[in-house]
């Protein structure tokens, strides 16, 4: 099993910051600066779970990727989700959505999902 999660923000610091935080879980933190490089390492690599800046991204991103890897968690982030942004997110197929600036928040996010799907794969 590949011990990676695949991250792609638009902002640069976003991805900096996660990887300090996911590298003690996870054994590379890969950074995408496009849609098409974020999906050419997924198909590559095939991660853990991916993160994804839904502002950036777009929440049809989201659904084609959860179309094309069923299991892979989504963690969706957007500066300011709200409650409808979070339903969208998870209709779409994302695992969950987080605060872009809560590195926190994310990292639990990205290590719950990871369990449940280790969880229902064993």
């Amino acid at each position: 099993m590949n011990d990676s999660v695949v991250v792609l923000e638009k902002n640069p610091e976003v991805p900096q910051s996660l990887a300090g935080r996911l590298r003690p879980h996870f054994t590379a933190v890969l950074g995408t600066v496009s849609r098409d490089e974020m999906r050419a390492r997924v198909a590559d690599t095939h991660p853990e779970a991916v993160v994804v800046d839904i502002e950036y991204s777009r929440l049809a991103e989201v659904e084609s990727l959860h179309r094309d890897f069923p299991e892979l968690p989504i963690v969706c982030t957007h500066r300011v989700p709200d409650e409808a942004m979070w339903m969208a997110a998870l209709d779409a197929g994302a695992s969950d959505i987080c605060a872009t600036d809560e590195v926190t928040t994310v990292l639990t996010s990205v290590l719950r999902s990871v369990s449940v799907t280790r969880g229902a794969g064993a």
